[in-house]
């Protein structure tokens, strides 16, 4: 009879580790809880990143075994493999105050059976012993994997578990004399067929949009999470497309006017999109605590440095900024008075056209740029992100205008990344 505790762990786990429901069934009724006997041992095999460890190790957490967990690539010799693991079982940590001294010395198999059995009489728990790339055992002597596969036989009333974990098949280990047949759970690889469709999902969204190999690496990466979200909750099957995209579509809707922020973390962009659904007033704090760990693409750069310029410097000055042969220009008393009254930095930013953003980019950009959807979808990102503002452009005859939302200490250190003299070109300071 299965407790209720057990079936709640169980549930549990499913839900923790999806895809993964049989593996973790099978197992869990195989080691039992409390005082239940152990198997004597059992063999996980499958190809990596199936799960094996994590299944093994959440389970066996869960129930409360006694676990060491060795890997076998790390031991160079037998006798290094037997004082971790009896060191592990009994709690003895090598270090400066018992002069880095291991439980016990084990030279030998007939050893380490005896300290397993004195450890098992002492703790009065049951124990386990996870030996993950256990197909390096093979290379070692060969009683080591009869005797590890009846440890549980020979040291008597300790109640004790050998789980192997391989990607090789249970084919590869059978010895010729003495092996004890272990059980054996098939760890297979995960249902292609759940990655083809959100791969198809994210290519019909983005594709149009831009045919580059790392931005829609970006993409898949940045999205993938949200797209299993039904899934780990019990929501929706992997094969449930239709429920899956119904929950992934405003995600990927977010993520179109990012395109091509490839320098941005994922972890940086999902705490940018929390701008949007943050109240007014905390804007401003939230994007402050932003501006010191904020990284921008190259020409992104530029174009916040374009729009500052065109929302606080007027534009009959452009000619002047920007154009070589502006000809010359007199300050006369009444134009420097004329400017002490109107200091844009105090009136704050005005509304500027986007083919103005435009001229300007191009103008202090030293590299030759075409116009292509890369710029532009760079703007909106840069929109997104709070950095610039739209202002009107809702009707489809009026073009939209735009604002530059950040402080001028936050553009000098954009401008100080791309070795750019902004205070040069700015009204109030020239």
């Amino acid at each position: 009879m299965v407790s209720s505790s057990m079936v709640e762990t169980v549930s549990d786990l499913v839900m923790e580790i999806p895809c993964r429901a049989p593996q973790i069934k099978l197992l869990a009724s195989l080691l039992g809880e409390d005082e239940c006997p152990l198997p004597s041992s059992i063999f996980m095999y499958g190809h990596s990143g199936t799960g094996k460890t994590l299944v093994t190790t959440a389970v066996l957490e869960r129930l409360g075994v006694l676990t060491s967990h060795v890997n076998c690539i790390e031991f160079y010799n037998s006798r290094v493999m037997y004082e971790t693991i009896l060191n592990q079982l009994s709690g003895t940590v090598p270090t400066s105050n018992n002069n880095y001294s291991s439980y016990a010395s084990c030279d030998n198999l007939g050893d380490f059976v005896g300290h397993i059995r004195n450890i098992g009489s002492k703790t009065k728990q049951r124990m386990a012993i996870v030996l993950e790339h256990s197909e390096r055992l093979r290379d070692c002597d060969a009683n080591i994997l009869p005797v590890l596969c009846r440890l549980q036989e020979l040291t008597r009333d300790v109640n004790i578990v050998v789980i192997f974990l391989s990607t090789l098949p249970i084919d590869k280990f059978r010895a010729a004399t003495g092996f004890l047949e272990p059980i054996v759970i098939h760890f297979p690889q995960y249902s292609e067929e759940f990655y083809k469709n959100y791969i198809n999902l994210v290519l019909s969204v983005f594709y149009l949009a831009t045919k580059g190999f790392p931005e829609l690496q970006h993409q898949v990466q940045l999205n993938f999470k949200a797209y299993c979200e039904p899934v780990e909750k019990g929501d929706a099957e992997e094969y449930d497309i239709r429920r899956l995209w119904r929950n992934i579509e405003p995600h990927l809707k977010k993520a179109m006017s990012s395109v091509y922020l490839r320098e941005v973390s994922s972890a940086q962009y999902e705490r940018m999109q929390q701008l949007t659904e943050t109240a007014p007033q905390d804007v401003a704090l939230v994007k402050a605590g932003l501006t010191s760990k904020m990284e921008l693409p190259f020409y992104s750069k530029f174009l916040l440095i374009a729009a500052y310029l065109a929302s606080y410097n007027p534009a009959r000055t452009d000619k002047r900024y920007f154009m070589k042969h502006h000809g010359k220009q007199r300050n006369t008393k009444a134009k420097i008075k004329a400017k002490e009254r109107s200091s844009s930095q105090l009136v704050g930013p005005k509304p500027f056209p986007l083919d103005r953003l435009l001229a300007i980019f191009y103008s202090i950009v030293d590299d030759k740029v075409t116009p292509t959807a890369n710029v532009f979808s760079q703007i909106s990102t840069l929109v997104t992100l709070r950095l610039v503002t739209q202002v009107g452009g809702d009707d489809q005859l009026d073009a939209p205008k735009y604002k530059c939302a950040v402080p001028l200490d936050f553009i000098r250190s954009v401008a100080r990344m791309v070795s750019f003299d902004i205070v040069r070109y700015l009204y109030d300071y020239s």
